[in-house]
């Protein structure tokens, strides 16, 4: 393939960033992380999207290198800032790296490895799920080395810092956003994307751009709560910055329903959190779809999975997610609607999930379920 038909950038991975869980240790120091990522199409060069969006100070990664995985001639090439080997991201801010001269193959797997020496605010991060979703960190500086040492490294599915991987490549080649929370933060995303390469759909990557509690209309302001995120408003605008974009699917919205118990019950939790079915399509129109349209994306809704069973579970709640979803499915403000609720719910007992499809708490589905969202997905979608 000719580097004259490479013309624009593309996404080809991505993940939200988000306030990590506020646990005793927010610091590490001496750290490699990598991260390994599937290119779906090809290109000559990168570049990669840093993220300190919920950090408080300045992170500083000492150096970081992309390399092709599996590859007998391991061979790192230096990740670059203004041309400097460190790279510094400022708290609250996102950056992106100098274009990397690095040609890649459709299908390949190439690896980002970091390295923190000194003391670093661990707070800009998100945790995904998926079979494409699986990274490493080591204790040491490992980030130019082929292996990490098995004595002092671990598997870890916390997505620091590396927001985006962008690939300049063909014109055809477009990237589809999967929006959400917890549920589009585990399974299903990482299945559209192997459906998609499997069915012969190579011009299509998958980015995820979910916070497990994450709500449209609120965010909680406490470290109990913290890692569930910015809310809709904030996110969106922030989040929607993928190159190559055609479209974004928007599953988002349970945590609103379920969350509101009252401050008898929970300090942080109130019952005028609690949304009508209104305001969650306000809050749609105004935070996702007005700003998607300025985008000149294309904008599906993804209706909201059952709840029969959870422990907030009640009948007005539900009553106000079967009225969601019924807009959801129905407005003309969408340019289509993708079923997920119809795809995994019990025909016989819609408020709950079918046979095999809930996870166990009743409000994430299993792995089964999140292959069948991936299924529901219409390959208009993916062309």
């Amino acid at each position: 393939m000719s580097e004259s038909s490479f013309t624009k950038w593309v996404a080809c991975w991505g993940n939200a960033t988000s306030i990590t869980d506020r646990n005793e240790a927010v610091y590490a120091k001496d750290l490699t992380l990598r991260y390994p990522i599937r290119v779906v199409f090809a290109g000559n060069k990168l570049r990669f999207h840093f993220s300190n969006l919920t950090g408080t100070e300045e992170v500083k990664i000492t150096k970081a290198f992309v390399a092709l995985k599996d590859k007998s001639d391991y061979a790192p090439v230096k990740i670059t800032l203004g041309g400097n080997t460190e790279l510094q991201i400022p708290a609250g801010k996102e950056i992106t790296s100098d274009d990397i001269d690095f040609a890649v193959e459709a299908g390949q797997t190439i690896e980002v490895s970091m390295y923190f020496s000194d003391f670093t605010q661990m707070n800009a991060g998100t945790l995904v799920t998926g079979p494409l979703s699986k990274g490493q960190y080591a204790y040491g500086d490992f980030a130019g080395e082929k292996n990490f040492p098995d004595d002092l490294s671990r598997s870890t599915n916390l997505f620091y810092f590396l927001n985006t991987v962008d690939v300049f490549t063909e014109e055809k080649n477009h990237a589809l956003v999967c929006y959400g929370d917890s549920i589009t933060a585990q399974s299903w995303p990482d299945y559209l994307a192997q459906r998609a390469w499997d069915n012969g759909f190579h011009n299509v990557a998958i980015i995820r751009r979910a916070v497990c509690g994450t709500r449209i209309l609120r965010q909680y302001e406490c470290i109990t709560y913290a890692a569930y995120g910015l809310k809709g408003e904030t996110r969106f605008p922030i989040e929607m910055n993928v190159a190559g974009a055609s479209a974004v699917i928007i599953q988002h919205g349970i945590n609103d329903i379920i969350h509101p118990v009252g401050v008898e019950t929970n300090k942080f939790r109130p019952w005028s959190d609690m949304p009508t079915a209104q305001d969650l399509k306000k809050g749609v129109e105004e935070f996702y779809i007005a700003h998607a349209r300025k985008l000149g994306i294309k904008v599906w809704s993804g209706t909201l999975l059952p709840i029969y069973g959870w422990r907030t579970y009640a009948p007005f709640r539900d009553e106000v997610r079967n009225e969601f979803n019924e807009w959801l499915r129905t407005s003309k403000n969408f340019d289509g609607c993708v079923d997920f609720d119809k795809a995994v719910r019990n025909p016989q007992r819609p408020e709950a999930f079918a046979d095999g499809f809930d996870s166990g708490d009743h409000l994430h589905p299993s792995e089964n379920a999140y292959k069948a969202m991936a299924e529901a997905v219409p390959e208009e979608l993916l062309e």
